[in-house]
């Protein structure tokens, strides 16, 4: 047995060991999170200190397999435990990673990103919204868009300019910022699928206190792509995305309350179908669930595609296999997740295409609400198809948002291979 087989089962046999202490499905959600959280399985990535155990990412995608298939409910997913917790846990102090990260990995508390503004998407450093220091707080005024889960988030990443006589790269901090205040207005922006993921926030004289700036004053683009290179590794392949459970942390959701049971996957199903975020158990093993269920597994050619993102995926693995190696030399892969987040984008178009021909003629066909998709699963007598063709029209999305495809190219083509810059109408970096 090989030394990564060795270090798997030991992982395995270590977490299922603790799940059949303390897995108790008649908790309340809020309960088994904490007890989840506080023992280093909920975020396994996150350092010692921040209420995690240090693993790879490969590794804690073990971790939520084995959590699954041994009928438990999973942490808390969101931009909490995909962006805030790692980025705090780097550039936080203790008292903060105490304070903020502790009700991440417990899911006390849920977050959005407050970065992108009408003037500033791919050129995240031009933006204009501005805090105004007051004694040990700060005034925010400005707006900002495409802030995912912005409507049911307790917290956000914000950045926002503290110096607009710096350059713009300079001059930006990076604040946890309280959404659930005066002068926060949060408005819904419907996609094409039928839901509203993201949001325009209004911020008019909002104020947060100097002790939730995380890094150093005016330093926050420092700490900003810090939070990025979270994004793309999270977001790209192998990375394992963004929504690890369908039951939503923080507040306002309403989960915290609820018996966890409930949420919890059948013990031992491997094999996971579509969900509205995405699939369980990844992007094969849901196009197979579906081409199974309508019999075109048999194909030839869906069978070629499935194998072609079978390949995708696990090259994805590999790679963070590969970072896990580097880092323990004390090494690195530069782009490596601008590569990852290039993959994802070509995997979800993948699957897309691939879905829409498993799907057949059905694949023209979308309920755009929860309750109409039902109904047309129902009406169609084919399961998880709202599911599959909401994933075909949220596809789109991965090639834009967390940076779009063009701006990876630029930054592995002028940082990593040393091409020549595009030309740009400000000089300062």
């Amino acid at each position: 047995m090989t030394d990564a087989a060795t270090t798997t089962d030991s992982l395995v046999g270590e977490l299922t060991s603790w799940l059949g202490s303390n897995w108790d499905p008649d908790l309340t959600v809020g309960a088994w999170w904490e007890r989840l959280g506080l023992s280093g399985w909920g975020m396994p990535t996150l350092p010692d200190n921040a209420y995690g155990r240090g693993l790879a990412r490969n590794e804690a995608a073990v971790v939520s397999r084995t959590i699954a298939e041994f009928g438990a409910l999973g942490s808390p997913g969101g931009l909490g435990a995909l962006l805030a917790a790692p980025t705090i846990g780097v550039h936080g102090t203790q008292p903060q990673i105490d304070r903020y990260v502790r009700d991440i990995v417990t899911g006390q508390k849920g977050w959005c990103q407050l970065f992108s503004e009408p003037g500033a998407g791919s050129d995240l450093a031009g933006l204009q919204t501005k805090a105004l220091r007051d004694g040990d707080e700060w005034i925010v005024n400005g707006q900002k868009v495409w802030t995912s889960g912005g409507q049911v988030a307790d917290l956000g990443m914000l950045i926002a300019r503290t110096d607009p006589d710096a350059p713009k790269h300079r001059g930006i901090s990076y604040f946890a910022f309280d959404m659930l205040q005066p002068g926060v207005d949060v408005r819904p922006l419907r996609e094409m699928t039928g839901h509203a993921l993201f949001n325009e926030v209004f911020i008019s004289d909002a104020r947060v206190p100097d002790s939730a700036r995380i890094g150093d004053l005016n330093d926050g683009w420092k700490v900003t792509n810090t939070t990025l290179a979270f994004e793309r590794a999270g977001l790209g392949s192998g990375g394992g995305g963004a929504g690890a459970t369908m039951v939503l942390p923080g507040t306002l959701p309403g989960h915290l309350d609820k018996r966890a049971g409930d949420f919890a996957p059948t013990p031992g199903v491997k094999d996971r179908p579509v969900t509205r975020r995405g699939p369980l158990g990844g992007t094969v093993a849901m196009l197979t669930f579906i081409a199974k269920a309508n019999d075109t597994v048999d194909d030839p050619s869906i069978r070629q595609g499935l194998m072609h993102l079978h390949t995708l995926e696990e090259l994805g693995r590999f790679n963070n296999l590969r970072l896990k190696a580097a880092k323990e030399a004390g090494r690195d892969i530069p782009g490596l997740p601008n590569l990852s987040k290039l993959a994802m984008s070509e995997i979800m178009r993948l699957t897309r295409d691939l879905g829409l021909r498993i799907a057949g003629p059905y694949g023209t066909v979308h309920g755009y609400t929860d309750e109409a998709n039902k109904a047309l699963d129902e009406a169609l007598g084919a399961a998880h198809q709202g599911g599959l063709t909401e994933l075909s029209l949220f596809a789109q999305a991965p090639s834009i948002y967390g940076g779009t495809d063009q701006v990876q190219r630029n930054i592995i083509g002028e940082r990593i291979l040393g091409l020549p810059r595009e030309p740009r109408p400000d000089s300062e970096r």
